[in-house]
């Protein structure tokens, strides 16, 4: 379980390069659109995304981190150019 703020997840979307969503749904075999329901906080109660009050718009509870592990690794790759 992982615990950030929802600003935290805009920032990690908006480091990433254009086309994203659509690599991460590939490689985990999931739709984009879950994808950019994950970003936008509108994940679906049953997907182990929980928003609650908080600073910073918001605390996230993250009970399957599959999907911030791959758009941080593609982050990653986009800001240092590899």
């Amino acid at each position: 379980m992982v615990r950030t703020t929802f600003d935290h997840l805009r920032e990690v979307k908006d480091s990433l390069p254009k086309g994203s969503s659509a690599v991460i749904a590939e490689e985990l075999g999931i739709t984009a659109d879950d994808v950019r329901d994950f970003f936008s906080g509108a994940a679906s109660g049953d997907s182990g995304y929980h928003l609650e009050p908080g600073p910073n718009g918001g605390i996230v509870t993250l009970d399957n981190t599959r999907i911030l592990e791959v758009a941080l690794r593609l982050a990653w790759v986009n800001v240092n150019g590899l």
